[in-house]
């Protein structure tokens, strides 16, 4: 029985090579090619198979390239359940160009998913989520799903009595209204939500404690970028520094963060400990090529350095607010 269920509405087909130079017109020559199951719940999944988890990957899918999505998810090892539908799971193409160590993706909008397609998706998600603990909607939503479904979503959480994690952006984000157990936006996607510019700590950690005082999370954790990340509660907040690790590709860093802080939470791990895990999950990430994910033993290394770094406190010793 799994622990954390996850529910990706958009999976991808991840492509990812390298070429020496993205230049227009001429033809690009490519390295060899990589494939790999991508989507944001599908990389959580990923992670916390990777960290010795159990989880289980749910995702509507299609096509010659849904069909590969499953058979890659197989071998890899992760319990997962396709639900068909008519469209094509979609691609999504990452280039890392050598010359300039730049990384070029290219992300596409994912086939339209048909009301009895959605209704599927939400009863295969009941199923599974049977006993789990946590259950997490990650990812953007195809056309022909309304923003509305995150919180029917949340609903379906609380009637299955799993903890609800969301990380999602845009439209879906501004969406929810009650009932997530966690919230992991960038600073940009909270930007965006709110309408503010929220330049400041303060205005940062406000705009969360708002939304958390309003029920609609427990706990917000705010990704800054390389500035690290902010985690709220009622009880406080506090600030976690990035780890200085070199970046190969961003890809999935945000999925192995949730990943992470979930995987630690059912492990045992207190809030504040486990969001550690999440950020160490984050940087190992940073450091793998193209669309690969962390490595267990940069995560299980990174934490403990971290960890060791650090006097942490209980969490009603957060600073208040």
């Amino acid at each position: 029985m799994p622990d954390i269920v996850t529910l990706t509405m958009n999976p991808a087909l991840d492509v990812s090579t390298s070429a020496q130079a993205v230049v227009p017109t001429d033809k690009v020559r490519c390295s060899e090619v990589h494939h790999d199951p991508g989507g944001g719940g599908i990389n959580v999944a990923r992670v916390v198979h990777t960290l010795g988890g159990q989880t289980m990957a749910l995702y509507p899918g299609g096509g010659p390239t849904g069909l590969m999505l499953e058979g890659l998810l197989d071998r890899i090892g992760i319990p997962d359940r396709r639900i068909p539908i008519q469209g094509v799971t979609r691609e999504s193409f990452t280039v890392d160009e050598r010359k300039s160590g730049l990384q070029y993706r290219f992300v596409l909008p994912g086939p339209v998913i048909g009301p009895h397609e959605k209704q599927a998706c939400l009863d295969e998600l009941a199923r599974a989520a049977e006993g789990a603990r946590i259950l997490v909607l990650s990812g953007s939503f195809p056309p022909g799903i309304s923003p509305d479904f995150v919180q029917e979503v949340a609903d379906l959480a609380k009637r299955m009595g799993c903890r609800f994690v969301l990380d999602t952006s845009g439209e879906a984000l501004r969406h929810m209204r009650s009932g997530a157990y966690l919230l992991k936006p960038s600073i940009r996607e909270l930007r965006e939500w709110l309408g503010r510019e929220l330049r400041t700590e303060d205005e940062q950690v406000e705009a969360a404690r708002r939304l958390i005082e309003e029920q609609v999370c427990e706990v917000m954790v705010v990704s800054l970028g390389a500035d690290g990340a902010l985690l709220v509660t009622a009880e406080g907040y506090e600030t976690l520094a990035s780890i200085d690790v070199p970046v190969c590709s961003a890809v999935g860093a945000g999925d192995s963060m949730v990943a992470a802080i979930c995987f630690g939470l059912v492990q045992g791990l207190d809030l504040r400990h486990a969001v550690r895990l999440g950020v160490a999950a984050g940087a190992a990430t940073l450091m793998t090529p193209g669309t690969g994910l962390c490595r267990r033993e940069d995560v299980e290394r990174l934490y403990a350095e971290r960890i060791a770094q650090e006097d942490l406190q209980p969490l009603n010793r957060f600073r208040s607010h």
